[in-house]
Order: C-alpha cells, then sequence, then structure tokens
C-alpha cells in the first residue's frame, strides 16, 4: 500500500506523524527508495547511496528474529530486547512478547502486533511468535 491521497497534506506531513498514523490503523510503514530498496526508520531525505524520492509502503507483518538478548530489571519481570530482520527488506528494533524473554532466539519467526503505548507514548509495534515455530538451535549453544 502507498501512502498517495491528499499529496500536498503528506508533503506537510513528518514521516514520524506519518508512521504513527499508520501505527494507529495497527499497521507497519516503511519507505523505498527510487529503486525499491526498503528504508526505515523513517526519513525526509533518501540517504546516501539511496535514489529519491522515497514513498511509504506498509509491511506484511511478519519477519525473523536476527538477535536477541533480555533484560530481568530487580523485582520485576525479563522482557525481550530484539532486532527483527522484516520479509520486507528492513530491520527494526522491538521486543517479542507472549513467550518467556529468556526463549526468545535467533532465528524465531514473529508476526507484527500494535500495541497502544503508554502516557505520552504513541503505538508501538512488538511481536508474537508464529504458532508452531520453534527458533533453530544455534551450534555450540548451552541450554
Amino acid at each position: 500500500m502507498t501512502e498517495s491521497s491528499a499529496p500536498d497534506a503528506a508533503a506537510a506531513a513528518s514521516p514520524l506523524s506519518i508512521h504513527h498514523r499508520h501505527l494507529a490503523r495497527g499497521e507497519l510503514a516503511f519507505q523505498r527508495d527510487a529503486d525499491g530498496r526498503a528504508l526505515f526508520f523513517p526519513r525526509v531525505a533518501a540517504p546516501a547511496g539511496y535514489r529519491a524520492p522515497l514513498r511509504w509502503d506498509v509491511s506484511a507483518g511478519l519477519g525473523t528474529v536476527y538477535a536477541a538478548t533480555y533484560i530481568a530489571p530487580k523485582g520485576e519481570p525479563a522482557y525481550s530486547v530484539v532486532l527483527v530482520e522484516m520479509d520486507d527488506g528492513f530491520r527494526l528494533m522491538s521486543r517479542v512478547e507472549s513467550l518467556p524473554a529468556e526463549q526468545v532466539s535467533i532465528g524465531l519467526r514473529v508476526r507484527l502486533r500494535v500495541v497502544p503505548g503508554q502516557g505520552d507514548e504513541g503505538p508501538l509495534p512488538v511481536f508474537d511468535p508464529i504458532d508452531g515455530d520453534v527458533a533453530p538451535a544455534i551450534a555450540g549453544a548451552s541450554a
């Protein structure tokens, strides 16, 4: 899906506000350059090595955990911090929910879910494991 309605309004809106509007609708928006290469986080101009103009697209919401760790604050539940490689061709940092943080591993297939923000935060993209998927064991890793 391409953000093309009301070109004057879209030109005046910041890339971050367009991104937040999509999140509010439960969509993860990203940009593509003139050659179709994916870019994320939203930006005003094409970075070095990419060609303008940038256009908006909406992710299919599927990806693979590329890197994973977890944080265990004292007295609070642990939560994951992951880098997800989206099938659409870009990566983003987030967290995997509905699975204990200690069980999130590289290679896990995940699906996007948008959750409401807290306080002044806008909606946030988080991920859930795709049913039935188990991340592959990493050679040499101990349990």
